[in-house]
């Protein structure tokens, strides 16, 4: 049975700010008395993670994924509630839970911009004390996965993005860490790096069974890594289940795109589904999810189909439907 890595217990995170007047009259007062907003970045949230789950964390932004994030690495006090990472309460700060975890941001270098990525390695391995075979063993092995060997001797500043983001996670795991916080870590990456990274991760957890939050705006991340998916709009969790139990709930339909061998009337092929698309030799129809089998077969009896595909909404199409239409109940 595994155990818990992550509890969280209406753990929550509100904001102070004062309402700025417009007026100089109105302005000359508030420096007397000011009026504070309240504002609640992360509402009571409640969840559990297991240790070795890979997790997708998605929201649109300032939903609160980041702020949530920073929580439960330390970097930030929460309001109310609680959080328990590996035993630990992270905003304590406690060395031994630093050693245990690792948070990349992908807009965010931890790396000296003038030096090459293995001095800074270096530096790490006296902060996180650790041990000199252990960590060239696992700088060796990082590199050689990420195929790095070399680049980590060139300075940071010369490498391309999708090099640099490769650097910084050598760095974030030379300590082993057992939780992995991963915030945006393929944003701006060319489709080649994304892949590349996703391969990397995907080996790395299932190897290490480090427990790994990821919180991304490429939808490819979430479906290729994620088993279970996290959904945080305005601060409130609205959806956690596996990928499949997402997929299941919001894709009702499959989308099909056929040619024909010869004409065939619209009539015909509106008992299968809503069409979409026609000119007589192609068409584009939406067939339930539901029984799509059974309609397909029927299809390819009635009609003279020379070329089929069939797809259903992307991730994105889904996130998004989710955000502008609200949760299914």
């Amino acid at each position: 049975m595994q155990d818990i890595a992550i509890e969280v217990s209406g753990l929550q995170k509100t904001y102070q700010s004062f309402k700025k007047s417009e007026t100089f009259l109105a302005s000359l007062k508030d420096f007397f008395k000011r009026q504070k907003i309240s504002t609640q970045a992360v509402k009571p949230t409640t969840f559990t993670i297991k240790e070795g789950e890979f997790v997708g964390l998605l929201g649109m932004n300032g939903a609160g994924k980041t702020t949530l994030i920073k929580m439960l690495t330390g970097i930030l006090t929460p309001s109310g509630g609680s959080a328990r990472v590996l035993g630990f309460s992270p905003w304590k700060r406690q060395n031994a839970y630093k050693k245990q975890m690792a948070l990349v941001m992908g807009q965010k270098n931890q790396l000296w911009w003038d030096l090459p990525p293995i001095d800074s390695y270096e530096l790490f391995r006296v902060m996180y004390e650790i041990p000199r075979k252990r960590y060239e063993k696992n700088l060796k092995e990082l590199s050689q996965l990420l195929e790095m060997e070399e680049l980590i001797k060139v300075p940071t500043r010369k490498m391309s993005l999708g090099q640099r983001m490769k650097a910084e996670l050598i760095g974030a795991l030379l300590h082993d860490p057992k939780v992995l916080f991963l915030d945006e870590p393929t944003i701006g990456l060319d489709l080649i790096s994304q892949r590349n990274i996703r391969d990397f991760l995907k080996k790395y957890n299932k190897e290490k069974g480090a427990t790994v939050i990821l919180t991304s705006h490429y939808m490819e991340d979430i479906k290729e890594l994620c088993e279970r998916v996290i959904i945080i709009d305005k601060g409130s969790l609205i959806f956690d289940n596996s990928y499949e139990k997402l997929t299941e709930k919001y894709v009702t339909e499959k989308k099909v795109t056929m040619s024909f061998s010869k004409k065939v009337n619209k009539e015909k092929l509106q008992k299968f589904g809503e069409i979409q698309d026609y000119d007589e030799k192609s068409a584009s129809i939406d067939i339930p999810r539901q029984g799509s089998q059974n309609v397909l077969a029927g299809m390819m009896h009635e009609l003279p189909i020379e070329d089929l595909n069939v797809s259903e909404a992307s991730m994105e199409d889904i996130v998004s439907d989710i955000f502008t239409r609200g949760l299914k109940k």
